[in-house]
């Protein structure tokens, strides 16, 4: 038998492998995992080097994986605002003034994670209002959702968009009625203040990830997806950056990496495809936008807003399809982002036309990104498909609550259907969409469960009827993504012969009263056999 490195004892282990379902002992040797059972059977293998744990009866689960978390973009901002325990517009206006003054005159001041929607003032701000602030440097800040932005003057003057400027193609550059910018920034447009901000350095870049992956230990999770932003301005960029991190011997966190769909015919021509890699690196899905967010007024549904218009379609349904059909026989696997429900409807036709020219030549199913809105003739048809998998955020929920309320009304009965979307039969994975809304894990259970804010309101939940139990939340973010990506064989349970990752929680998430389970903190988080976190 092989040497034993480390052994966990006394522990409550929920594999999340049906055949074996509990254990109160794993052994690890190098970076798998040798064995799981009782104590006394574990315990048994111990030699004079075997570092031994007693976990004292603490939940034990395999380590999480995020689907979908904007990782690169958390990591480059990590020495900007973070707006997301905001909790007014005059909270948010010193904020900027007070970091102005720390950066000093002429640098820039950058920010996001703003929901006005939950503020008590509810409103968006404009130009003024950052000018105000900052009068004396370029501000530009970003909503919750990614999907709008909102610029000072010296950031508009900077850019060049002033009043002669037109839209840019998949953007809207909001104007007052005598035609000037307001500063609001919708979908692309807002890609006109990035292609100006001074670039950071690669070793800064480097030092960012290296913290943001430590603090996502501390939230449990060992494995995530990398998603690019519309636009592909990152693309190359990011999988640089973690080429560059598993070359130095420096990547403690398997991340799957995205492609922009923008890179579809490159990508295709390279000979590249989903899952190639290794165990810690992989190249993952290209990704696609069929419409924006609700916060800003830009995802694509059936029916108009309460308060605008019907949304926006962002890339053509057809010239998805088209990118679509030809990574498909290429072996690349596709994300496609639909928030609305009429991109929703658009897509999952879409697939079902993919799926009726013939055989993928994918071995990791495609995958729909957020099915926030969706209507029940639509899951119908989403329960039909033979190659999808979707990756839901319940984090979000929590966050949209007010916001879908204002703009939906009582079609909000149709927002995150996770239940029915579990009921269809398709994976349904669980994640976070950081940094839209909070990395941690535990909040997406506790939001999936309980659909209420972090506040616990509204009382009783919001639509319950559409509310998960903790068992299945777990298994979105453990054995049902591992399954749907190609890992399944490797990660995602605790059973011999897997991989080490998994982790140790401060309470029992299965008993604990629901209110309480965001509160879960990680005592312990072993990747790839080595403690991480403690």
């Amino acid at each position: 038998m092989k040497p034993v490195d480390l052994i966990l004892y006394n522990g409550n282990i929920q594999t999340q492998d049906d055949l074996f379902p509990k254990a109160s002992a794993v052994a690890i040797s190098d970076n798998r995992i040798l064995d799981i059972g009782s104590d006394q059977k574990i315990l048994s293998c111990t030699s004079k080097n075997t570092d031994i744990i007693d976990l004292e009866q603490k939940l034990v689960l395999p380590g999480f994986i995020d689907t979908h978390f904007h990782f690169y973009e958390w990591a480059l901002n990590y020495d900007n605002i973070d707006f997301s325990r905001t909790l007014s517009f005059k909270e948010m206006e010193e904020i900027i003034s007070k970091k102005a003054s720390e950066l000093g005159r002429g640098k820039w001041v950058l920010g996001q994670g703003f929901n006005e929607s939950d503020w008590p003032e509810n409103r968006i701000p404009d130009r003024a209002d950052l000018d105000r602030a900052a009068p004396e440097n370029p501000v530009c800040i970003w909503r919750s959702d990614l999907h709008l932005s909102v610029a000072n003057s010296m950031a508009l003057e900077i850019t060049g968009i002033d009043s002669s400027c037109s839209d840019p193609e998949e953007g809207k550059i909001a104007k007052d009625a005598s035609g000037r910018p307001t500063g609001v920034l919708r979908e692309l447009a807002s890609n006109l203040i990035r292609n100006v901000l001074p670039e950071l350095s690669k070793k800064t870049v480097s030092e960012n990830m290296q913290k943001a992956i430590k603090d996502a230990h501390r939230l449990g999770l060992t494995s995530i997806h990398d998603i690019r932003l519309m636009g592909g301005l990152d693309g190359a960029a990011a999988l640089k950056a973690w080429q560059d991190l598993r070359n130095s011997n420096k990547l403690n966190i398997r991340c799957h990496v995205a492609l922009p769909g923008e890179m579809t015919t490159q990508a295709v021509d390279l000979g590249l495809c989903t899952g190639f890699g290794d165990d810690i690196l992989k190249i993952g899905f290209l990704k696609f936008f069929s419409d924006g967010g609700m916060g800003a007024r830009t995802a694509w549904v059936t029916q108009a807003y309460l308060d605008a218009e019907y949304g926006m379609s962002l890339t053509a349904v057809k010239d998805i399809e088209n990118a679509v059909l030809k990574a498909d026989q290429a072996g690349l696997s596709v994300m496609v982002h639909a928030v609305g429900d009429r991109a929703n409807k658009e897509i999952i036709d879409m697939f079902k036309r993919v799926e009726s020219r013939g055989k993928s030549q994918c071995r990791i199913p495609h995958r729909i990104e957020h099915v926030q809105m969706i209507l029940p003739e639509d899951l119908e048809k989403l329960s039909t498909l033979k190659n999808i998998a979707v990756s839901c955020q319940p984090n979000n929920l929590s966050i949209d609550i007010s916001m879908i309320d204002a703009c939906a009304g009582s079609r909000g009965k149709y927002a995150y259907n996770l239940k029915n979307i579990l009921k269809t039969g398709i994976p349904l994975m669980l994640s976070s969409d950081a940094p839209v809304a909070d990395p941690n894990p535990f909040a997406g259970i506790y939001s999936a469960v309980t659909r209420q804010r972090m506040n616990h309101t509204p009382k009783g939940g919001w639509y319950m009827e559409q509310a998960l139990d903790v068992a299945n939340a777990v298994r979105g973010y453990t054995i049902t993504p591992a399954m749907a990506t190609g890992v399944g064989e490797s990660l995602g349970s605790i059973i011999k012969g897997k991989l080490a990752d998994l982790i140790v929680l401060d309470q029992d998430i299965y008993t604990v009263n629901p209110g309480k389970i965001a509160d879960t903190k990680v005592d312990l988080t072993v990747f790839n056999g080595n403690i991480v976190h403690e």
